[in-house]
């Protein structure tokens, strides 16, 4: 009985090895996916025009913040101790405006990054299904990114990119 159970066991793991090694891997670069897909273009473009936008108008709020001081300093000695307090308590806020606002635009969950958000979410959608399709037509295990920042791939036999199939699922040709 024992023997009929080492051999059991022996068989199993053979089995349950052999599939292991027979799963296939490959991976991706999911940067140079996005960088040919002529919408990503598209997003950059207009994340670029709300950049600058907002930019802009940080950019005013500092020149006016720093032309009340250039006049605040001029006037000094014309002023009462109250009047400069006031004036300068009036700059205090303005700053403090500009420095909510650069947060609220810029800021870890600002409106920038939102809307980076909300404009690549569905290229994202369309390119995580081509992947998929792909990874299900060639019978892969693991597909892997290549551009993911912690992915700890330090080579990679181009045999087992499989970026321009998923570029070729999403119908995007070579020279783009």
């Amino acid at each position: 009985m024992k023997k009929f159970l080492h051999i059991t066991l022996l068989f199993a793991f053979t089995l349950v090895s052999s599939q292991l090694m027979a799963q296939k891997f490959g991976y991706i670069d999911s940067e140079y996916i996005l960088n040919k897909h002529p919408d990503y273009k598209i997003v950059q473009q207009e994340l670029e025009k709300l950049s600058n936008l907002w930019k802009k108008e940080a950019q005013d709020l500092d020149a006016e913040i720093k032309e009340m001081y250039v006049q605040l300093k001029a006037e000094e000695v014309l002023l009462t101790e109250e009047m400069y307090q006031k004036r300068f308590n009036e700059i205090r806020q303005k700053e403090k405006f500009a420095q909510e606002f650069n947060s609220r635009i810029f800021g870890i969950n600002g409106q920038y990054f939102q809307k980076q958000a909300e404009l690549l979410q569905p290229l994202q959608s369309k390119i995580y299904d081509a992947i998929e399709r792909v990874s299900r037509k060639n019978n892969l295990a693991v597909l892997f990114d290549k551009a993911s920042v912690p992915s700890g791939i330090i080579y990679t036999d181009p045999r087992h990119d499989y970026s321009e199939f998923v570029l070729d699922e999403l119908g995007i040709e070579e020279n783009n």
